[in-house]
C-alpha cells in the first residue's frame, strides 16, 4: 500500500513585489491555514517521508509552515522546479519517480490546476463526500489523501486511487466553529 498526499499551497498575495507570480508569497491568511493543515497532519498520521516541494516562494512557504507544526515528521524533502506550473504528465513523473526513494507516504506540494486535475485523474472509488468536494475545487491549503493498493510507485495509474480523505482550512475551520 502507498499513500499520496496531494497539498496545494495556502492563500496568496495577489502580486508579488518582483511582478512575477513565481515569486508571490503567502498572505496572512494562508500563513495561518498552512500552520492549521500542518497541525491537521500531525495529529493524522501517518506522515509523509518524502515530500517534493514546488520551487515557487509560495509553496516553499506553504511546506515551511507545514512542516514546523508536525515536530515529529522526519521527511525527506525534495524542492523541484518541475513542479511550478506541472500539468498531469509532469506530476506523474514526479510521482512515479518516488519509487527510487521508495517511500510509504509521499506528498506534493504544488499548484492548481496541474495538483487538482491529477486529484481528479487518480481517483477511483473512496470517500464519496470526499470525492464531490474534490470534483468542485481543490482551494489553496487543501490536501487530498489517496492510497494506491501498489507496492512500487512505478505502478501508480489513473483511476486506482481510493479517497482515504479530503481536507481543508475552512472544513477545519468549519468544524472547530470558527
Amino acid at each position: 500500500m502507498r499513500r499520496l498526499l496531494l497539498l496545494r499551497h495556502a492563500k496568496t498575495e495577489t502580486d508579488a513585489p518582483s511582478g512575477k507570480d513565481f515569486d508571490r508569497r503567502l498572505d496572512d491568511r494562508g500563513r495561518l491555514d498552512a500552520a492549521l493543515m500542518g497541525a491537521w497532519l500531525s495529529r493524522n498520521p501517518p506522515l509523509p517521508d518524502l515530500v517534493c516541494v514546488s520551487t515557487a516562494v509560495r509553496a516553499q512557504q506553504t511546506w515551511s509552515l507545514v512542516a514546523a507544526a508536525m515536530p515529529a515528521a522526519k521527511p525527506t524533502v525534495a524542492s523541484l522546479d518541475e513542479l511550478y506550473g506541472a500539468g498531469l504528465s509532469e506530476l506523474l513523473a514526479v510521482i512515479r519517480g518516488a519509487a527510487v526513494e521508495d517511500p510509504e507516504q509521499l506528498m506534493l506540494v504544488g499548484h492548481n490546476p496541474g495538483l487538482h486535475e491529477m486529484a481528479l485523474s487518480l481517483i477511483g472509488g473512496g470517500d464519496a463526500a470526499g470525492r464531490k468536494a474534490v470534483a468542485d475545487n481543490l482551494p489553496t491549503g487543501s490536501i487530498v489523501v489517496i492510497d494506491f493498493p501498489i507496492e512500487d510507485w512505478n505502478d501508480v495509474a489513473f483511476r486506482d486511487g481510493q479517497l482515504v480523505q479530503f481536507v481543508s482550512p475552512k472544513l477545519l475551520k468549519g468544524a472547530a466553529g470558527e
